[in-house]
């Protein structure tokens, strides 16, 4: 007869529990890693720009809410229709556009960080054509000019929710 140990069972369980417990810090250590990824994502726009050119363009339908301001990038804009036309403020500088007129907006530059490194550095500037109002809200082509190819997330970042951008 052969007795098998009483402890080579428990020798067994306590196995599958260490390889639990270090599967479980594992995932907590990821977690708390992508959540500080997230967490200090930090988006920087300045207006000096290195001059470099903007070969990369992305199209946005957009509806602004007319008479509200809003900021995009970190330009703030604001908008009012009347009759066929439109008042754009954008950082205090007003200018009348008539359907189909374009307005450019100064370049800018956006570096994107997290956890302190660098991610991207571009510079960028927005152009806006008036497509019309619909009342409540004044629809824009714009346009988003950059140096080098940007993530379409990230351009979705810096559209506030209440501008209603598509990709056109």
């Amino acid at each position: 007869m052969t007795d098998h140990p009483p402890h080579a069972a428990a020798s067994d369980d306590g196995g599958q529990k260490s390889r639990k417990l270090l599967i479980g810090v594992i995932a907590g250590i990821i977690i708390v890693i992508v959540a500080a990824v997230f967490l200090t994502l930090n988006v920087t726009v300045t207006t000096g720009v290195s001059g470099d050119s903007l070969p990369y363009v992305t199209h946005y339908n957009v509806a602004l809410p007319d008479g509200e301001a809003v900021t995009i990038g970190s330009s703030r804009i604001a908008v009012m229709a009347y009759n066929d036309s439109v008042t754009t403020d954008v950082d205090g500088n007003r200018e009348q556009l008539v359907v189909g007129q374009t307005r450019i907006i100064s370049p800018r530059h956006a570096k994107i960080t997290t956890l302190g490194i660098p991610l991207y550095n571009a510079d960028f500037q927005f152009t806006l054509q008036y497509l019309g109002s619909t009342g409540t809200k004044d629809n824009f082509d714009l346009t988003v000019k950059t140096s080098q190819q940007i993530p379409t997330f990230l351009l979705d970042r810096l559209m506030p929710a209440s501008v209603n951008a598509k990709l056109a």
